[in-house]
């Protein structure tokens, strides 16, 4: 990778791994396929969700008061995120390409568990789900735009996406990261924004979270904090208040006190988008 092209990268111009072929696409996945679980997920005796305020406050709370009949968890792991509305859920399916985390059932609903295919691709039928979840799992995958094209393709329309995603590089994904697999690097805002327009969903609700370095200190006052609703209350105001200084790679001392995430409520508005068609 030649410097101008790291540079483009870094300053949110474009998103690294999303122009990549099908030799690439694939070398980044062999890398990444046992990353979060060798990252300390793998046993579900000491397995603990820490999202469930940050998903609630940006996500859940958002949707409408129905039953979703079929619900996909994309990178959902043990699907633990899903336990706020597991009693609106009719039928679970969840992507994973790591089998470390299979198991029967999510609170008495029963799961099935797929892997993706090739390069992302999902094996399910367009119009299939009425929700989706996918809480920060695409910045760890190169192909963003297509994978999230797959995902509004499996949508029922009128469906709901919940996306949550860093929009920071993470740091220089070409150096060792501590707690970081070795592709992961976080969406351009401005990309991502794009990349859902394109795919015929509509944002139904925005909201910027992961206020650095605020986050660092909340960790003093307890480890899970995104569990806490009055912390993650606190992260969405001082996000709020910084979105002004949302920045890809920081440069200065000040670019470091800025939103490091979005959460997205999307809605499926156009299942005739050229975008979401098989293909």
């Amino acid at each position: 990778m030649s410097d101008p092209d790291v540079e483009r990268y870094l300053a949110g111009a474009a998103l690294y791994g999303d122009d990549f072929d099908d030799a690439q696409i694939a070398a980044w996945l062999a890398d990444e396929k046992q990353g979060y679980a060798d990252l300390g997920a793998k046993d579900a005796c000491q397995y603990s969700y820490e999202y469930h305020a940050w998903n609630w406050l940006h996500g859940y709370r958002h949707l409408p008061k129905q039953e979703f009949r079929h619900v996909l968890g994309f990178g959902s792991a043990y699907g633990e995120e899903l336990l706020p509305i597991l009693p609106r859920i009719g039928s679970v399916t969840i992507v994973e390409p790591s089998g470390v985390f299979v198991r029967s059932d999510i609170g008495g609903v029963a799961v099935r568990y797929v892997e993706p295919g090739v390069g992302g691709a999902l094996q399910f039928p367009a119009e299939t789900f009425d929700l989706v979840t996918c809480f920060g799992v695409l910045h760890h995958l190169p192909n963003v735009s297509f994978v999230v094209r797959e995902l509004a393709r499996s949508m029922r329309s009128g469906g709901y996406l919940l996306l949550r995603e860093p929009i920071v590089s993470m740091g220089d994904w070409r150096q060792p990261r501590r707690g970081l697999t070795r592709h992961e690097r976080g969406i351009p805002l401005a990309i991502l924004e794009q990349i859902v327009r394109t795919c015929g969903l509509q944002t139904f609700q925005r909201a910027l979270c992961g206020m650095a370095p605020a986050e660092r200190l909340f960790r003093h006052i307890r480890r899970d904090v995104y569990n806490s609703r009055v912390l993650a209350r606190i992260d969405a105001g001082l996000s709020a208040a910084f979105a002004w200084n949302v920045n890809y790679h920081p440069r200065s001392l000040l670019q470091r006190f800025r939103p490091t995430g979005v959460y997205l409520v999307l809605r499926k508005t156009d299942a005739g988008s050229p975008c979401c068609a098989n293909g």
